[in-house]
Protein backbone atom coordinates (compact mmCIF):
# COMPACT_ATOMS: atom_id res chain seq x y z
CA UNK A 1 0.00 0.00 0.00
CA UNK A 2 1.43 3.29 -1.07
CA UNK A 3 0.48 5.81 1.37
CA UNK A 4 -0.26 9.41 1.30
CA UNK A 5 -0.23 12.22 3.41
CA UNK A 6 -1.71 15.73 2.92
CA UNK A 7 -0.15 18.68 4.98
CA UNK A 8 -1.45 22.61 5.41
CA UNK A 9 -1.44 24.38 8.22
CA UNK A 10 -4.91 23.71 9.87
CA UNK A 11 -6.11 20.89 8.23
CA UNK A 12 -9.57 22.63 7.40
CA UNK A 13 -8.98 23.62 3.62
CA UNK A 14 -6.24 22.55 1.62
CA UNK A 15 -5.29 19.66 3.04
CA UNK A 16 -8.64 17.96 3.33
CA UNK A 17 -9.44 19.31 -0.34
CA UNK A 18 -6.17 17.55 -1.39
CA UNK A 19 -7.07 14.59 0.49
CA UNK A 20 -10.61 13.73 -1.22
CA UNK A 21 -9.84 15.11 -4.81
CA UNK A 22 -7.12 12.51 -4.96
CA UNK A 23 -9.19 9.78 -3.13
CA UNK A 24 -12.33 10.46 -5.79
CA UNK A 25 -8.69 10.07 -8.81
CA UNK A 26 -7.47 6.79 -7.05
CA UNK A 27 -11.20 5.24 -6.60
CA UNK A 28 -12.49 6.14 -10.37
CA UNK A 29 -8.26 4.74 -11.46
CA UNK A 30 -9.80 1.58 -9.29
CA UNK A 31 -6.32 2.21 -7.23
CA UNK A 32 -8.03 2.46 -3.85
CA UNK A 33 -6.53 -1.04 -3.02
CA UNK A 34 -3.29 0.32 -3.71
CA UNK A 35 -3.15 3.89 -2.41
CA UNK A 36 -4.38 5.38 0.37
CA UNK A 37 -4.47 8.94 1.56
CA UNK A 38 -4.65 11.21 4.41
CA UNK A 39 -4.35 14.66 5.56
CA UNK A 40 -2.93 16.37 8.85
CA UNK A 41 -2.35 19.75 9.61
CA UNK A 42 0.69 21.74 11.41
CA UNK A 43 -0.84 22.81 14.27
CA UNK A 44 -4.09 21.91 16.43
CA UNK A 45 -6.32 24.81 16.10
CA UNK A 46 -9.13 22.80 14.23
CA UNK A 47 -8.54 19.18 15.84
CA UNK A 48 -11.71 17.08 15.37
CA UNK A 49 -13.83 19.63 12.76
CA UNK A 50 -14.76 18.34 9.50
CA UNK A 51 -13.39 20.60 6.52
CA UNK A 52 -14.60 24.29 6.30
CA UNK A 53 -17.81 24.50 4.93
CA UNK A 54 -16.78 26.11 1.62
CA UNK A 55 -13.83 23.86 1.43
CA UNK A 56 -17.16 21.41 1.60
CA UNK A 57 -19.34 23.37 -0.83
CA UNK A 58 -16.30 23.26 -3.57
CA UNK A 59 -16.21 19.40 -3.25
CA UNK A 60 -19.77 19.09 -3.06
CA UNK A 61 -20.18 21.00 -6.15
CA UNK A 62 -17.81 18.43 -7.97
CA UNK A 63 -19.35 15.47 -6.23
CA UNK A 64 -16.32 14.60 -4.64
CA UNK A 65 -16.76 12.43 -1.25
CA UNK A 66 -15.52 14.05 2.01
CA UNK A 67 -17.79 12.18 4.46
CA UNK A 68 -15.41 11.17 7.69
CA UNK A 69 -12.55 13.73 6.93
CA UNK A 70 -11.73 16.07 10.24
CA UNK A 71 -8.96 17.87 11.15
CA UNK A 72 -6.07 16.50 13.02
CA UNK A 73 -2.71 17.68 13.61
CA UNK A 74 0.23 15.33 12.19
CA UNK A 75 2.18 13.17 14.81
CA UNK A 76 5.37 11.66 15.17
CA UNK A 77 4.31 8.53 13.90
CA UNK A 78 3.35 9.80 10.69
CA UNK A 79 6.74 9.56 9.73
CA UNK A 80 6.83 5.97 9.73
CA UNK A 81 3.18 5.47 8.30
CA UNK A 82 3.93 7.61 5.21
CA UNK A 83 5.37 7.28 1.81
CA UNK A 84 5.05 10.84 0.83
CA UNK A 85 4.56 13.82 2.76
CA UNK A 86 2.36 16.45 0.70
CA UNK A 87 2.73 19.99 2.02
CA UNK A 88 0.40 22.92 0.37
CA UNK A 89 3.08 25.97 0.03
CA UNK A 90 6.67 26.37 1.08
CA UNK A 91 5.81 27.30 5.19
CA UNK A 92 4.55 23.66 5.13
CA UNK A 93 7.35 22.46 4.20
CA UNK A 94 9.75 24.32 6.40
CA UNK A 95 7.32 23.70 9.45
CA UNK A 96 7.20 19.71 8.52
CA UNK A 97 11.44 19.87 8.24
CA UNK A 98 11.84 21.44 11.40
CA UNK A 99 9.32 18.69 13.28
CA UNK A 100 11.44 15.75 12.13
CA UNK A 101 14.79 14.80 11.00
CA UNK A 102 14.50 14.48 6.72
CA UNK A 103 16.66 11.10 6.08
CA UNK A 104 16.96 8.36 3.63
CA UNK A 105 14.63 6.22 5.33
CA UNK A 106 12.14 9.58 5.62
CA UNK A 107 9.31 9.58 3.11
CA UNK A 108 8.90 11.68 0.08
CA UNK A 109 8.48 15.59 1.49
CA UNK A 110 7.32 17.82 -1.46
CA UNK A 111 4.68 20.28 -2.31
CA UNK A 112 2.12 19.30 -4.23
CA UNK A 113 2.63 21.96 -6.96
CA UNK A 114 6.59 20.55 -7.37
CA UNK A 115 4.73 17.29 -8.88
CA UNK A 116 3.35 19.99 -11.97
CA UNK A 117 5.67 21.36 -14.92
CA UNK A 118 5.49 24.99 -15.01
CA UNK A 119 2.75 25.57 -12.24
CA UNK A 120 0.60 28.86 -12.50
CA UNK A 121 1.83 28.99 -8.67
CA UNK A 122 4.36 27.84 -6.70
CA UNK A 123 2.51 27.25 -3.41
CA UNK A 124 -1.17 26.45 -3.01
CA UNK A 125 -2.52 29.90 -1.40
CA UNK A 126 -4.42 29.73 1.52
CA UNK A 127 -8.21 30.15 0.78
CA UNK A 128 -8.93 30.56 4.70
CA UNK A 129 -6.79 33.82 4.16
CA UNK A 130 -7.49 34.43 0.63
CA UNK A 131 -11.40 33.55 0.42
CA UNK A 132 -10.64 32.09 -3.23
CA UNK A 133 -11.59 27.94 -2.75
CA UNK A 134 -12.39 27.69 -6.30
CA UNK A 135 -8.48 29.31 -7.77
CA UNK A 136 -7.17 26.91 -4.59
CA UNK A 137 -9.50 23.68 -5.89
CA UNK A 138 -8.26 24.12 -9.37
CA UNK A 139 -4.37 24.17 -8.39
CA UNK A 140 -5.26 21.43 -5.98
CA UNK A 141 -6.52 19.37 -8.86
CA UNK A 142 -3.77 19.82 -11.30
CA UNK A 143 -1.09 18.93 -8.49
CA UNK A 144 -3.25 15.69 -7.34
CA UNK A 145 -3.36 14.88 -11.08
CA UNK A 146 0.16 14.86 -11.37
CA UNK A 147 0.92 13.57 -8.62
CA UNK A 148 -1.14 10.34 -9.32
CA UNK A 149 0.74 10.41 -12.49
CA UNK A 150 4.07 10.48 -11.17
CA UNK A 151 3.16 7.63 -8.60
CA UNK A 152 1.65 5.48 -10.83
CA UNK A 153 5.27 5.90 -13.37
CA UNK A 154 7.13 5.36 -9.81
CA UNK A 155 5.35 2.56 -8.57
CA UNK A 156 4.64 0.46 -11.90
CA UNK A 157 0.70 1.27 -11.40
Amino acid sequence: MIRILFVCLGNICRSPMAEAVLADMIKSERLDGQIETDSAGIGNWHTGEPPHYETRAILQKNDIAYTGLTARQIRQRDWERFDYIIGMDEQNINDLKAMHQISDKSPMVAKLMDFVNDPEEENIPDPYYTGNFAYTYQLVSTGCANLLAYIKDKHHL
